[in-house]
């Protein structure tokens, strides 16, 4: 059996007082692309964080590659686009990959390969700040690219994208695990979500769901990704109630973790 690309063991986060990691354990194979989901608030950014290295943790291990997250040999193996742009307001798009290729000693035909990929050579030589947000995103993405990474951290990093675009990122995203990418994505577009071979559907901090698409359908009993998550996600919660007014609480649906009780207002409209 190959080592995990990311292994992550016990791991506890606590931020501003506040637990917001509590204890996961999970392995993700190489070559695979895993959905990291969840409402907003559930730790999906703080998990991408420390599987990068850059959040400090209380507890717990985190390896990528068979090395502790965020060590100097990983620099030029792992990427890593943050839902914020990371790039240069007063360089073009081609200079900040020009930028990015050489701290990964890549050449500049790099540079260029990795603007062609996401769709931006067109617009390679305009100022960073004057794309629109959806540009902002795939220049950030080609800046992460750039260096071949092996294994790459994306968080929403199709947010804003029209649709065409949407797909073309993630036949791309395919094309790179088969070639022995290991890819963790967070987003909130369920189409996204079932093109992943692996979802992990986080609350409080906490795993709910782990599992293929097709099994997280079965589970939640019904052939719509986007109810199935909403079931699942509210599935606490409807429990908690019955509990609290005294009825038969709810079964939980098959493959489903229980979570702690919450007082959090996760509505549908906050997770979609």
């Amino acid at each position: 059996m190959s080592m995990p690309a990311i292994q992550v063991t016990d791991l506890v986060v606590r931020r501003g007082g506040r637990l917001v990691i509590d204890g996961l354990s999970f392995d993700i194979a190489p070559g695979t692309v895993t959905g990291l989901l969840g409402p907003s608030g559930s730790g999906k950014t703080t998990l991408l964080r420390c599987v990068v290295g850059v959040q400090n943790v209380a507890s717990g291990k985190v390896r990528v590659l068979g090395q502790p997250a965020g060590c100097a040999p990983l620099r030029q193996e792992v990427g890593y686009v943050t839902q914020s742009p990371n790039a240069y307001a007063d360089l073009t798009v081609e200079e900040n990959v020009r930028h990015f290729a050489a701290l990964y000693g890549r050449p500049k035909r790099a540079a260029a390969a990795a603007v062609a990929r996401v769709g931006l050579t067109d617009a390679a030589r305009q100022l960073f700040r004057t794309l629109s947000g959806g540009q902002r995103a795939r220049a950030c993405l080609a800046c992460a690219l750039v260096a071949n990474p092996r294994v790459l951290v994306l968080d929403e990093p199709t947010a804003g994208q029209d649709p065409v675009l949407r797909r073309e990122l993630w036949q791309y995203f395919a094309k790179l695990a088969e070639t022995g990418v290991t890819i963790l994505v967070s987003s909130h577009v369920m189409d996204e979500a079932a093109r992943c071979d692996r979802l992990l559907l986080m609350r409080d901090g906490e795993f709910i769901a782990d599992d293929t698409p097709a099994v997280i359908r079965a589970s939640a009993g019904t052939d719509d990704l986007d109810e199935a998550f909403l079931r699942l996600v509210e599935a606490p919660q409807m429990a908690t109630a019955a509990s609290l007014n005294g009825q038969r609480t709810p079964a939980t649906p098959a493959g489903v973790a229980a979570a702690a009780p919450t007082t959090e207002d996760n509505s549908r409209a906050n997770y979609r």
